[in-house]
């Protein structure tokens, strides 16, 4: 598991245009890394359109904004251009970086439980140390929360 403070999981993981995209990658900035189930379900297309609404914002505060899921990356350009979308998205196929972020784990869903992406979000620092964890998040402001988190630390 991951906590505050760690060296955040270095990870090596391709975007919607195939572009692999890593953790040096983002070397002295702030860096949001947001795990969520799935494409184009109302709670994660919520998220998403969030996050690219206050994008700008993050920007001045250079801080980057990664979606992760275990979508492939068809369906992330899908779930982008029906939405339009303005962030990136990684297609992380093998969970290889779901899972060293510690968010696969068992879920319940109307009486049935199964494994799955918890909704999850990690803020990580210039120097790539974990600055604040939202675990088994609520979609409904939490990227204003994200923000406000950020602005804060950056004090």
């Amino acid at each position: 598991m991951v906590n505050i403070n760690d060296k955040a999981p270095d990870f090596a993981v391709p975007d919607q245009d195939d572009h692999i995209i890593s953790l040096k990658n983002f070397k002295g900035k702030w860096l949001v890394i947001y795990f969520y189930p799935r494409d184009n379900t109302p709670g994660c297309t919520t998220e998403a359109i969030d996050f690219t609404t206050l994008k700008p914002m993050f920007g001045k505060l250079n801080a980057y904004i990664l979606g992760v899921s275990k979508d492939s990356k068809k369906s992330h350009c899908t779930f982008i251009e029906k939405h339009d979308l303005n962030i990136t998205l990684l297609s992380d196929e093998e969970k290889k970086m779901i899972q060293d972020y510690g968010v696969w784990a068992p879920k319940k869903f109307m009486g049935r439980e199964f494994l799955g992406v918890v909704r999850s979000t990690f803020l990580i620092n210039p120097q790539g140390k974990v600055a604040y964890i939202w675990s088994n998040v609520r979609v409904k402001e939490h990227a204003v929360k994200v923000l406000e988190k950020l602005k804060e630390l950056k004090k």
